[in-house]
């Protein structure tokens, strides 16, 4: 199925690992032309250049830290003057604080809420015109399941996730009447290089392979499907999304995550 995204203008923040870097590949084997950042340009470029088989006059990569209204500013009048548009908009970055309540300091919950949300508003703001300029104007905020269903591990993080599922229906009130769809993904357990890392760093059985960790991982979490995500699972809905096809779909979060989330 063409999902028209031919030459259509999209910007990903966070786009270096993971989903962020998953995405940008599918966007561009659509045809795509794609803007991204990440606040270590060299990690970014080194990544985007490992892709195969794309345009680079297709690519922009920049240097930007969401949390800075100007960096973030010049990141966006950067993509429109290189590519004339902005079609969509990707909230991507972001990472999470394992803490539980009595050991998360106040400055790390405002560090946690800062980023959660600075890193939409700063994007949003930025590009807001210009997504209202083009006929399929459309944001996509990657958040998770800890906005609907907390883990007391992770307890600013899925305070700030909260949050911004708030934010995400508020944004799709605001900016249907310019044209603007404004849908969230909500990501479960996903195979990325902060599970990796948490794994290299394990204090347990250090006999025990990634897949029987990360499965041992998926099962004391509930994980109906007995595995973590991929970041490929998560691009594709997200490109979903994106797709003028999905021209209907606005105010609305998808769960991507393996059927962990408990809530009806």
């Amino acid at each position: 199925m063409d999902l028209e995204l031919t030459d259509r203008v999209i910007v990903v923040t966070g786009g270096s690992s993971g989903v962020g870097l998953a995405l940008v590949d599918d966007l561009l084997s659509c045809g795509a032309r794609v803007a991204t950042c990440a606040r270590d340009l060299d990690r970014l470029e080194a990544a985007t250049s490992a892709l195969d088989g794309h345009d680079p006059g297709r690519l922009l990569t920049m240097a930007c830290d969401v949390r800075l209204a100007d960096q973030v500013d010049r990141f966006i009048a950067a993509a429109h003057e290189r590519f004339g548009a902005i079609d969509g908009l990707v909230n991507n970055a972001g990472q999470s604080l394992m803490r539980g309540f009595a050991d998360t300091a106040f400055d790390e919950w405002m560090s946690e809420f800062e980023l959660k949300f600075a890193g939409v508003i700063h994007p949003v703001t930025a590009a807001r015109n210009y997504l209202a300029a083009s006929d399929a104007g459309v944001v996509v905020n990657v958040n998770a399941v800890l906005a609907r269903q907390p883990e007391p591990r992770l307890a600013a993080t899925s305070a700030a996730r909260a949050g911004l599922l708030n934010l995400t229906r508020t944004l799709a009130s605001d900016l249907g009447p310019e044209g603007i769809r404004v849908n969230s993904v909500l990501l479960g357990l996903i195979d990325t290089g902060q599970w990796r890392r948490r794994f290299v760093q394990r204090g347990d059985d250090l006999e025990q392979s990634w897949e029987e960790w990360s499965a041992a991982i998926a099962a004391d979490r509930g994980i109906t499907l007995g595995r973590l995500g991929t970041a490929r699972e998560v691009s594709y809905v997200i490109t979903m999304l994106l797709s003028p096809r999905a021209s209907y779909v606005t105010g609305t979060s998808i769960d991507v995550a393996g059927g962990v989330g408990r809530y009806v």
